[in-house]
């Protein structure tokens, strides 16, 4: 018997028509704006490029990171959507309001997951410094708004 491993492809993704279908939400933190808007931009161009209508994709803007669960599950309540991407970016200070903040969205989003209602997929950068995140954000690293956006349709898919 020969199995046809062709399908778990990590890099295949539906085709434009099953996407041209889809409906996508992100969330994004205002908060370091010159970092998430890169991100957001970003993961707008990925799903846009992939056959989802730009009409497809909802914007949420929430102030900060902490916020992000909250738009989350209020855009899961009110529309039919196939993912969510939460974008934000913390970046750690002198003192413990960092590990809060992380702690508290990582949890949300987490929480959200276990839901099993709508995948959330979390693209919030969390770094010692600013630097990080302008390597994250379409700098010499990547966009980590593109790699959510790659997610969410993976996940939307599944």
């Amino acid at each position: 018997m020969t199995t046809d491993f062709s399908k778990y492809d990590a890099n295949r993704l539906p085709s434009a028509e099953v996407l041209g279908r889809q409906r996508y939400a992100i969330v994004v933190a205002d908060w370091n704006s010159d970092i998430t808007y890169p991100m957001m931009f970003g993961a707008i161009e990925t799903l846009t490029k992939h056959g989802v209508p730009v009409e497809n994709i909802d914007v949420l803007h929430v102030p900060g990171a902490v916020e992000l669960t909250y738009g989350a599950a209020r855009i899961m309540k009110e529309e039919r959507i196939d993912a969510i991407i939460v974008i934000g970016c913390v970046i750690q200070g002198d003192t413990p309001h960092f590990d809060y903040v992380c702690q508290s969205v990582t949890q949300g989003v987490a929480t959200l997951n276990a839901q099993g209602k709508v995948p959330v997929i979390f693209s919030v950068l969390t770094v010692k410094e600013k630097q990080q995140a302008l390597d994250r954000c379409g700098g010499k690293l990547g966009n980590k708004g593109v790699e959510g956006a790659v997610t969410a349709i993976h996940m939307a898919n599944l």
